[in-house]
């Protein structure tokens, strides 16, 4: 079995790269995971589950301590001084932190990967940004070992539209992702759109491979349903991402009396987000429509799979057309059907739904409120709302496939380097 050297902060990457490393195998590559210590974390998705250190090697760079376990672990008073200092901080940013804050990683990184190019007959090298350094350890070990490398982008760099910082740090930065990957043979991206934008702007091969879910996490669909007709969201709302026209809906079909309010439920599990409160409360809606707080992911996925439906918020930034949002994946194991509002119509969540039939896109709110309608009236004939999503097609956004598509082009890469 060929061997591919995975550079990669978990603490980041998670859950793309604990898929690549569990799944790999199965297309004839053994991966070795090269990242910073792992540590304590009271969130176990920012880390591998143990069960993935038990089928991939893992291998922490111990001398180093990653900035980002730290901020996230950061005394609340510590962060509220951020807040108020939050102009100087940015500065700081832009000038200690450049290329980023886990720089410190690389020449750790580095050492224990030459060590492991001397150990080990590696045959490729896969790296994922964010965040940069996890590139740039990668571009010195290609220039001195030289084995085909595959530069991964779970979000753009220079070329990201809520790029972070000032236009003069952009110029330099920019000069140093065309240096770093000048010498990668293979660039890959979460989505189509993004990975044009590499291919135009590095000049070379960049393939379009989305994230996914795992099918070991796939529900059976024998989940019991809840008695009322309960529409789910789990995970942060963004800034890009708007509830308010499914509450409109459902405010305007609960006076309309197309909607008996004592049937229904909408759940939000994630962050608290003060701004939909404000709007729950100003459509008096307090009574059906609550947020529930952060819950354990595993409880997030059973509140998924025993809801009638699930309610997925597409980017309203019309700079976002053509990127995934991550939470579609979940909701697609959950084999639950799906209500998908936002966007600018005619894009990749559309087609993903429309192609796995696993749920209805609502650009406007008068389809959101035809939607509901007719979901509703099924629920009430028949006390549950069916899920028709072909499993087959469903299939082709896990993580296996995801697997299957980069072992297919460190297949090509080898061989190509062989002759």
């Amino acid at each position: 079995m060929k061997k591919v050297l995975i550079i990669a902060h978990l603490f980041y990457a998670s859950p793309r790269i604990p898929g690549l490393g569990k799944y790999l195998p199965e297309f004839g590559w053994q991966p070795i995971v090269l990242t910073t210590p792992l540590g304590e974390d009271p969130d176990s998705r920012f880390g591998p589950p143990d069960s993935f250190k038990s089928i991939c090697k893992v291998i922490e760079t111990h001398g180093y301590i990653s900035s980002y376990g730290k901020k996230r672990l950061a005394p609340k008073k510590y962060r509220r001084l951020k807040r108020v200092l939050r102009f100087f901080y940015r500065y700081y940013r832009e000038v200690a932190q450049y290329p980023d804050s886990e720089k410190g990683w690389k020449p750790f990184a580095v050492k224990v990967g030459d060590e492991l190019f001397q150990s080990e007959e590696i045959d490729a090298m896969i790296s994922s940004y964010s965040p940069v350094t996890s590139h740039l350890i990668a571009s010195e070990l290609k220039r001195k070992h030289g084995v085909p490398w595959v530069a991964d982008f779970r979000d753009l760099w220079t070329q990201n539209h809520n790029y972070p910082y000032s236009p003069l740090r952009k110029i330099f930065e920019r000069r140093l992702e065309l240096k770093t990957l000048s010498v990668a043979d293979a660039l890959v991206s979460t989505s189509q759109f993004w990975a044009d934008k590499l291919k135009a702007m590095h000049r070379k091969e960049a393939y379009a491979i989305t994230n996914g879910f795992d099918p070991d996490s796939m529900s059976d669909g024998k989940a019991d349903l809840t008695a009322n007709f309960t529409i789910t969201y789990t995970g942060q709302i963004y800034t890009k991402q708007d509830p308010t026209k499914l509450l409109i809906a459902i405010e305007e079909l609960i006076s309309q009396g197309k909607i008996d309010q004592k049937d229904v439920e909408v759940r939000f599990y994630g962050p608290e987000n003060e701004l939909l409160q404000r709007e729950i409360e100003k459509r008096g809606l307090s009574k059906i429509v609550k947020q529930y707080g952060t819950i354990p992911r595993q409880d997030s996925l059973k509140k998924q799979q025993e809801s009638q439906l699930l309610l997925l918020l597409d980017w309203e930034d019309p700079q976002e057309k053509g990127v995934f949002t991550g939470k579609i994946f979940e909701y697609f194991a959950a084999q639950r059907p799906i209500l998908a509002t936002g966007g600018f119509g005619d894009d990749v969540v559309e087609k993903a739904l429309d192609q796995t039939n696993s749920g209805v896109y609502c650009l406007k709110l008068e389809d959101i409120k035809d939607a509901l309608e007719k979901l509703y009236s099924e629920y009430k004939l028949k006390g549950r709302i069916a899920y028709h999503g072909n499993i087959e097609e469903v299939n082709k956004y896990s993580y296996r496939e995801m697997a299957r598509k980069f072992a297919e082009i460190l297949n090509n890469l080898t061989a190509a380097k062989q002759t």
